[in-house]
Parts: C-alpha cells; sequence; structure tokens
C-alpha cells in the first residue's frame, strides 16, 4: 500500500511544552520516499503557475525550495537571518511569540516585476512567511503563491496571509 506524505511524519507529543504537539519534518527528510512525496508534493502545487523565481528561508526553506526550483529550472533566491548574506541587503523586523527577529535578502535578488513564489517546511502564526513578502514586495516583486509542507492550521498564520494563494500539502487542525 502506497504511504502518504503524513504517514513519514512524527509527532511528538508535549514538545517543547505540554499541549502541543510537534511535527518533526526531519523524518520526511531521511526517507528516499518521504522526501520524494515531499518535493512531488510542492512541485504540483506550481505546476502550470507563472512565475521566474523560488524563495526560501533559512534553513528548511532552502531544503524544500532548492529541489523544487532545481526541478522546474526556476532560480533559487535565499532568506536568511540578519547579518548571513555578504551583499547589500534590505532587512525586516518581525515579532515572534517573545521579542523580535529579523530577516534580510539581498537587494539585488529579485527584480521589479518578478513573479516569486515561497517555498517553507511549515506554517504556524505566518510572520516569518508575511515578512518574507514585505521584503519581496519592497524589492518590486510579487508573491503568486506560498507553499508549505505542512501547515498548523490552529495557530492560524494562513489569516496574515490573506489575500495570497497559500498552498499546504498537511494541514493539522491544531497547534
Amino acid at each position: 500500500m502506497m504511504k502518504r506524505l503524513e504517514d513519514y511524519v512524527r509527532s511528538i507529543p508535549d514538545f517543547p511544552e505540554p499541549g502541543i504537539i510537534f511535527r518533526d519534518v526531519t523524518t520526511i527528510l531521511q526517507d528516499a520516499d518521504g522526501l520524494g512525496l515531499a518535493i512531488d508534493s510542492l512541485r504540483s502545487m506550481v505546476k502550470d503557475l507563472d512565475y521566474d523565481l523560488i524563495v526560501g528561508p533559512e534553513s528548511r526553506g532552502f531544503i524544500f525550495g532548492v529541489p523544487v526550483a532545481y526541478a522546474e529550472h526556476k532560480g533559487f533566491v535565499p532568506v536568511r537571518k540578519k547579518g548571513k548574506l555578504p551583499c547589500e541587503t534590505v532587512s525586516v523586523e518581525y515579532a515572534l511569540e517573545y521579542g523580535t527577529a529579523e530577516i534580510e535578502i539581498h537587494k539585488d535578488a529579485i527584480r521589479p516585476g518578478q513573479k516569486v513564489v515561497i517555498i517553507d517546511d511549515l506554517i504556524a502564526t505566518g510572520g516569518t512567511t508575511k515578512a518574507m513578502t514585505s521584503l519581496i514586495e519592497k524589492l518590486g516583486g510579487q508573491v503568486v503563491k506560498i507553499c508549505f509542507v505542512m501547515e498548523l492550521a490552529g495557530l492560524k498564520g494562513r489569516e496574515l496571509l490573506d489575500g495570497y494563494a497559500v498552498e499546504s500539502a498537511i494541514i493539522y487542525a491544531g497547534k
């Protein structure tokens, strides 16, 4: 019997705190069939879509975004934590549950008018992804789709991305 992508996700109860079920993506990565299913799922999300580039955040967005970019013959643009990129950058600060974080992208990575797909492993609250959309748009890019391997629907991240086309391979109802 063919396994589903969900079958490759390890669920760890009460981590990092009681009542939370941690969805571990590493068990998808370490199994060739699971990894293939994940990449194929993401590729199906962009099938017949008109776009120029894939953007992914450090580090799991790199893991899932680069193979899709390669297979679809598109460029890949990394979004990194502040201070990690060597050339001139634009950055944005965004709120975390406790405190703030800052991400950046090379200033010349996206040209005005380019159509961009964002790929990441997980959407939770949506804060990082929303910050990425603002970086892309600041450079004149247009976000045409946002794709995730997993979504924690209970954290309502999709609501923060209202107005964008969002798709997830797996949707978990809880947090």
